[in-house]
């Protein structure tokens, strides 16, 4: 397969560029224009090199050490020391994908011109990331002010021949090794470069916008799994009519409502049991529980909060941010772009939805398993009640993941604390909201994972009568992923698993989506 590739020029990179470069190993080249701003601006930063007076970032300390003018003789021990003591980071290394995102970004940056970086440092940059030879970032050490320094700083350390990567095989090794092996020549940073390449929000912005990604494929499995339970509690559709939708016409909310309609149109068992005025029979409950009755409101509203969240992301992906800058018209300023608070609250807020969009779904497992509720099922969906549990501690996993969720989604962007002898006092704490974030991210796959299980037996449960179409082809999905119908008790770890493989791999969306087409 061809490989893929993407073009950075001056004015930021997409989304699915990131995604790209992170996920798919993408080559990254740059642009003409880039080439020639990048040269610019370097000229600017020389001519400042030379001047007797200091100027923050090319010829005086950082932080609260910028009062010291750094003489010429000292400036290329000034950047190494720089990268060296800022590639503090500690605990387990963090994943693969979150250190391209990472880097990708912050080549983005650089490429615009803004930075002062040497062309010669921007294609070594490029060149590291393209290898496949990934520095080793660890997860606890930044607070989001003047960015993700520790990460950004043991990325930096790497292009300088020092710390640790993960070469294209995956193996772990001193990076001088790695990079002679890849025939990469380690750099020398000049003047500005070393604040350049760690001043940045780029690993907080990268996880953001691999969330999103994500979060946009888990929303119509959640609307997947929700039709499941609803058809397989008895529920109505009526209540997800367009006209209802209009009356409160929230974009999110629409659109679950409409994916709903799709999902439940030609359901025989939700046929069995629809009330047709003037005529005897059918159902008698006049309303649904909230937790099928109001799940486009909750799931529509998780819609329009990743929304938010990529208006911000998107803001943040055509940005330069660095301090200081070389303006458009020749200045060198200082200023406060490096500052995470925009993505930081962003990064909260999806982990409150995402943890309240887990606990609905919870609600709706567990209705499945309560006999007093689930119209007609057997307890605990089990074979021979007493005998069998069924998958009642399904829902007790499902329910530890749900309440950690709720632990997560407690903001970090509240949690400020002073670093660097009081000049750096307010932080934004970005970093660590988009760890939480990620746990939160795999939570949510798992709690729909188990609703899928439940929700799948529940509807085999209800033979003979038949699901509709859409939600036919999801049992069929799991069915053929090797996760079995009703029957005597069986050992469930592995079950699980292949359901939350199914949602995380997209399996799932796919076999739904060659029923229905798209989902919104």
């Amino acid at each position: 397969m061809e490989q893929l590739e993407i073009e950075i020029g001056t004015g930021g990179v997409a989304p699915a560029d990131v995604v790209a470069v992170a996920r798919h190993d993408a080559r990254v080249t740059l642009s003409v224009d880039s080439r020639a701003e990048v040269a610019a601006s370097r000229k600017i930063v020389e001519a400042l090199a030379e001047d007797v007076n200091p100027h923050y970032g090319v010829s005086t300390g950082f932080g609260a050490l910028a009062t010291r003018h750094i003489a010429v003789g000292q400036r290329l021990a000034l950047q190494r020391s720089l990268v060296r003591s800022h590639a503090a980071g500690s605990g387990p290394e963090v994943e693969r994908e979150v250190v391209r995102a990472l880097m990708v970004l912050r080549t983005a940056t650089l490429a615009t011109g803004r930075t002062g970086v040497r062309v010669g440092t921007l294609t070594a940059y490029v060149d590291l990331l393209n290898s496949g030879v990934t520095p080793v970032v660890h997860e606890h050490g930044s607070l989001g002010c003047s960015g993700d320094l520790a990460p950004l700083a043991h990325c930096a350390l790497v292009l300088t021949g020092e710390g640790e990567v993960r070469d294209a095989s995956g193996r772990r090794r001193p990076a001088a090794e790695a990079l002679a092996e890849a025939g990469l020549r380690p750099v020398v940073l000049a003047e500005k470069e070393g604040l350049a390449l760690i001043n940045g929000t780029d690993g907080m912005l990268g996880m953001l916008v691999l969330a999103i990604a994500d979060l946009r494929a888990l929303l119509r499995v959640a609307d997947i799994t929700a039709a499941m339970s609803v058809e397989a509690l008895l529920g109505t559709d009526d209540v997800f009519a367009a006209d209802l939708q209009r009356l409160r016409p929230h974009p999110g909310q629409v659109a679950s409502a409409a994916n709903l309609r799709t999902l439940l149109s030609g359901s025989p068992i939700r046929e069995s049991h629809r009330l047709v005025p003037g005529q005897p029979g059918g159902c008698t409950r006049v309303q649904d529980a909230y937790s099928l009755r109001c799940s486009p409101q909750v799931a529509g509203a998780v819609r329009d909060t990743v929304d938010h969240a990529a208006r911000v992301a998107d803001v943040e992906l055509c940005s330069a941010v660095d301090n200081p800058v070389v303006t458009l018209d020749g200045r060198v300023e200082s200023n406060g772009n490096f500052h995470g608070a925009p993505v930081g609250y962003v990064l909260d807020f999806l982990a409150i939805a995402v943890a309240d969009l887990s606990s609905i779904a919870e609600r709706r497992t567990d209705r499945h398993l309560d006999a007093a509720r689930s119209n007609g099922l057997p307890p605990f969906l089990a074979h021979d009640p007493g005998v069998d549990s069924g998958l009642m501690i399904a829902q007790y996993t499902q329910a530890a993941v749900v309440s950690e969720l709720k632990r997560l989604a407690v903001p970090a962007s509240v949690d400020s604390i002073p670093s660097s002898a009081m000049q750096e006092d307010h932080v934004s704490m970005g970093w660590s909201a988009a760890r939480k974030l990620r746990r939160a991210v795999d939570g949510l796959t798992r709690v729909l994972g188990i609703e899928l299980m439940v929700a799948a037996r529940a509807l085999d449960l209800r033979s003979p009568l038949v699901p509709a179409p859409a939600t036919a082809a999801a049992v069929a999905a799991l069915r053929a992923a090797g996760v079995e119908g009703p029957g005597p008790d069986r050992w469930l770890a592995p079950e699980i698993e292949t359901c939350v493989q199914l949602v995380a791999t997209g399996g799932l969306l796919a076999a739904v989506e060659a029923v229905t087409g798209p989902l919104k």
